[in-house]
């Protein structure tokens, strides 16, 4: 029986009650040395967290308002250039307008100038074709004269009336015609 009741008195699972009090003891001590140094560090870690959290926080929302803020700049930015844009486009138009109406006076001018400067040549030429006509008619007629009358006309004086008044005859009938009008009697 002795080996029974030792056997009851150290059981293992049941803590001796100097060690339950020794344990107490050495527990409450922890907690005191802890409470003194450990748990305020703890709490200053915990606060300079959750004040970094919340500083993380705050300086997020400080950074979206400033992208906001930044994209509406640049909508404005974009709508004011794209009014610019559309100025400058129509500016632009205006100004081609105003160039080829330019353009078109000046091509318009230069043609009234070069169809001018051919009258001038064909009135020129004209003029210079009657004279040879003239010339070349006067001294047909005089030759045709000497044949009908048989006689030189050698006299320069006489040869020019000769030429002249045949010259203004012929001028007569032309001018006659052209106020007569077409299809009429002469």
């Amino acid at each position: 029986m002795n080996n029974v009741m030792a056997a009851e008195a150290i059981n293992p699972l049941v803590p001796h009650p100097v060690e339950i009090i020794v344990g107490l003891i050495a527990f409450f001590l922890l907690f005191l040395v802890l409470r003194r140094t450990a748990f305020p560090q703890f709490e200053r870690v915990f606060a300079e967290r959750t004040d970094k959290i919340e500083g993380g926080l705050k300086r997020a929302e400080e950074a979206q308002q400033r992208a906001e803020e930044l994209k509406r700049q640049y909508e404005e930015q974009l709508a004011g250039l794209r009014a610019e844009a559309a100025r400058i486009r129509d500016d632009a138009r205006a100004e081609g307008q105003q160039i080829k109406a330019e353009l078109r006076a000046q091509a318009e001018e230069e043609a009234a100038r070069i169809r001018q400067r051919g009258e001038e040549q064909i009135r020129a030429q004209r003029e210079q074709v009657v004279r040879q006509l003239r010339a070349e008619i006067g001294g047909l007629a005089v030759q045709l004269a000497e044949r009908i009358i048989g006689a030189s006309l050698a006299d320069e004086a006489r040869r020019s009336s000769t030429v002249d008044a045949f010259l203004s005859e012929l001028d007569g009938l032309a001018e006659r015609r052209e106020t007569t009008p077409a299809g009429g009697a002469s």
